[in-house]
């Protein structure tokens, strides 16, 4: 049986080490990463991009070696929006900033296809102050979901007599409540009751 031939003496054959990378790896690790979101910086890995700025202006062909380097240059980072075009596109941006700005899209684009609620709150003429202190957290709440606020005073058998009471209970919430709301619907009565809308700023 042929055994294979000693190993030489002395130490192990050395390999010449890959080229250091060049980009700044503090701004690569400060960049925010999404899974879902298209690759950046150092994650593009084709040899040769068509590099755009912000406004779309051609800077040319570039190896990835240079488009990483004028990336860091400028302070920016590197964005493959195109990645089936030939060559690949990418852009250079502050991506941290762009996901900021879409994100704030987004939420404002859920705001505003919320359907907005009235919601009741219902009091008495001689509410306590610690009634009237759960139901304005209550009413504050309404606010910071977008609902408007139908408050509604109801009178019970004399109370009628004394209905300034009430005006005032709502002349109350009214002032407390200035900062951050408006009135849609001013105090007024109906039948054995006083209403009054209020809406958010």
């Amino acid at each position: 049986m042929n055994r294979p031939p000693p190993r030489p003496a002395g130490p192990p054959p050395s390999f010449p080490r890959p080229p250091r990378r060049e980009f700044d790896r503090d701004r690569e690790r400060d960049t925010p990463r999404d899974k879902d979101g298209p690759r950046i910086n150092e994650e593009i890995t084709v040899n040769e991009m068509l590099v755009i700025d912000d406004d779309g202006e051609k800077r040319g062909v570039l190896s990835r070696y240079d488009a990483l380097q004028l990336a860091q240059t400028e302070g920016l980072d590197l964005v493959e929006v195109a990645p089936q075009a030939s060559p690949p596109v990418v852009k250079l941006m502050d991506y941290g900033k762009f996901k900021y700005q879409e994100q704030k899209k987004a939420a404002e684009a859920r705001k505003k296809q919320k359907v907005i609620e009235v919601k009741e709150i219902k009091m008495r003429p001689a509410i306590d102050d610690h009634d009237y202190d759960t139901k304005m957290k209550a009413i504050k709440r309404f606010f910071e979901e977008g609902d408007k606020v139908k408050i509604t005073l109801r009178f019970k058998g004399r109370e009628m007599q004394h209905s300034q009471l009430g005006m005032e209970v709502l002349q109350k919430v009214k002032k407390d409540l200035e900062p951050i709301s408006k009135i849609e619907l001013e105090p007024r009565f109906e039948g054995r009751q006083m209403i009054m809308i209020m809406a958010p700023r």
